[in-house]
């Protein structure tokens, strides 16, 4: 399938001119090496070891519980590893490997040497927060968290969005007035007004806040998807179809659908931008992730209330900052790829 894919001329001329947008290529792979270094975030940051060699066996904590009594200690909870008591006895008959930063996302830093929030230093690289948890933990995990939502809100309102822009642009008439009408009310629902009343009773969740968002983020793409419709429901070839008895359904996926995915694949990039954006946005007012979360709007939030820690506003507006541009730049190669007028 892939193999076909590449080998079509049309889409061989297509990477041909995104490759040839150097700063939309490789952003796109220094944007795909960070969302894969964040996957592993918890091989790069826990306050767990990776492995531990122990009396001759070998254990995983970061990914299985131990209890301290399996290591020479007296309580049947979970090991505290960073306990230098608990350090001591697995020390005493093995060795411990830690991951690169010695912290999650949670963690708080009990032997601070000043109040948090703390300046970056030889242990925490980029300071604390006014909690005493390390920053560098709670970015790499927030812009996993940022990514995945931004991730899941495009792809599921993209879908919602070709379907119903699909529908209103191939039928028109009653349909496409009916939808259109439908729009213009949805869209004109105050979303933040909702979310601060439902928030009032409700805990927000990953899952729940991409619910509420996904009943109006659909519609960024329906405009563009109802034009191609309404367009190539008139062409000839599709006037043929039609004739030979070939289904509605059959007509919009397999000869109008894929004119149209061409414009929907050049605004994919600009609508992930604006997920996460969105996410962090609810988070620095307050209406985002439940307390504790990792978040990049969080510690925007943080640093806004804490002028005196200036490591704070500053890690979170360059991470956001990084990832939006990253993603803008990946969004001009694709619409330069896409377009017939662009020679590579």
């Amino acid at each position: 399938m892939a193999s076909s894919l590449l080998s079509n001329p049309i889409n061989q001329r297509r990477l041909r001119a995104f490759r040839a947008n150097r700063r939309g290529y490789w952003s796109l792979w220094f944007f795909l090496f960070l969302f894969f270094f964040s996957l592993l975030a918890e091989l790069v940051s826990n306050d767990k070891p990776l492995l531990i060699h122990f009396d001759g066996e070998f254990y995983t904590p970061f990914l299985v519980e131990y209890s301290e009594t399996q290591f020479g200690g007296e309580f049947a909870t979970e090991a505290e590893y960073t306990d230098p008591f608990v350090k001591d006895l697995i020390e005493e008959k093995g060795w411990i490997l830690w991951p690169m930063i010695r912290y999650s996302y949670d963690t708080i830093n009990y032997n601070l040497r000043v109040p948090a929030p703390a300046p970056p230093s030889a242990e925490n690289w980029l300071g604390t927060d006014d909690q005493g948890r390390d920053v560098m933990a709670r970015l790499i995990y927030g812009f996993r968290i940022s990514v995945l939502f931004g991730l899941c809100l495009t792809v599921f309102s993209s879908i919602i969005g070709v379907a119903f822009g699909a529908l209103q642009g191939y039928y028109g008439g009653w349909v496409d007035l009916g939808g259109q009408r439908f729009i213009e009310v949805w869209s004109g629902l105050p979303v933040l007004f909702l979310l601060i009343i439902l928030s009032s009773f409700v805990e927000p969740t990953f899952w729940w806040l991409l619910g509420i968002m996904l009943l109006f983020s659909w519609m960024g793409l329906v405009g563009v998807v109802r034009a191609e419709f309404l367009r190539g429901r008139n062409l000839e070839y599709v006037r043929a179809a039609q004739a030979l008895g070939l289904s509605n359904a059959t007509i919009m996926r397999r000869h109008i659908l894929p004119n149209a995915m061409v414009a929907t694949l050049t605004f994919l990039p600009f609508l992930l931008n604006s997920s996460i954006t969105t996410l962090t946005s609810l988070d620095f007012l307050g209406f985002g992730l439940p307390v504790g979360s990792p978040s990049l709007g969080e510690l925007l939030a943080q640093g806004k209330a804490n002028i005196h820690a200036p490591w704070l506003g500053l890690s979170g507006f360059f991470v956001l900052a990084l990832m939006l541009s990253l993603l803008v730049f990946i969004g001009e190669g694709v619409r330069d790829a896409f377009d017939p007028r662009h020679r590579s």
